[in-house]
């Protein structure tokens, strides 16, 4: 009834397409794995994995709404960086300000994206702390990654922020930016050293990864 309920709110917003429904979040997962969306609207409690926990392994990219007739799972809705919650029974006003508010947020990180598509543009815009922070890219040192966030390290300070490596390597220019391995994306301007194995940006040393090697070693060996 509750997904019956949604569909209907859904249909009636010109701006949202359907794209599916599912009854638990191991078979939204497998879906997932083939398909892209940009904005999930997802319950908590349901069979096995919970929503909480579903939410963590979603791309950084995708908007979460949690939907719950439970207020107590407010605070953890928000600790994994939902877009907003709605509780059970879900009223249309309400619904309306949440999609609002995804399509603005979809809006910006959009043209956040194009303005680094520019090669004119010399920062990108990240969300850390519920807030969109402008990072420069020529203080980018590296960037390391860890699951589902990464840490965009700067000369003089860190960015956390919900992204996947290879979200953030389609975000940064490559020209400027390199990945050496699984985890690690290098600004290119501010490598000391490198040898066969390993590139030194200041004290950090940081392993070429094997698959990595030729591509990285020939683009470096270029200057």
């Amino acid at each position: 009834m509750a997904r019956k309920g949604m569909k209907r709110l859904v249909e009636r917003r010109a701006e949202l397409q359907l794209s599916a429904m599912f009854d638990s979040a191991e078979s939204a997962e497998e879906w997932l794995a083939e398909n892209d969306v940009d904005l999930i609207f997802l319950d908590i409690e349901m069979p096995g994995i919970n929503g909480i926990e579903f939410a963590r392994r979603l791309p950084a990219s995708t908007m979460v709404v949690f939907t719950t007739a439970y207020t107590d799972y407010a605070v953890d809705g928000f600790e994994v960086d939902a877009l907003d919650y709605l509780v059970k029974p879900i009223d249309p006003d309400r619904f309306n300000r949440a999609v609002d508010r995804a399509i603005s947020y979809k809006a910006i990180v959009d043209e956040a994206k194009a303005e680094t598509a520019d090669s004119t543009v010399d920062f990108i815009i990240v969300k850390a702390d519920r807030k969109y922070v402008r990072v420069k890219l020529d203080n980018i040192l590296y960037v390391e990654g860890l699951k589902d966030y990464v840490i965009i390290h700067q000369t003089d300070k860190r960015v956390v922020t919900r992204m996947t490596v290879k979200a953030m390597e389609d975000t940064l220019p490559g020209k400027k930016f390199m990945r050496v391995n699984k985890s690690y994306i290098v600004n290119r301007e501010k490598i000391d050293a490198f040898d066969n194995n390993d590139i030194n940006i200041g004290t950090t040393e940081i392993s070429i990864g094997i698959s990595y090697r030729d591509s990285v070693l020939a683009e470096l060996l270029k200057g």
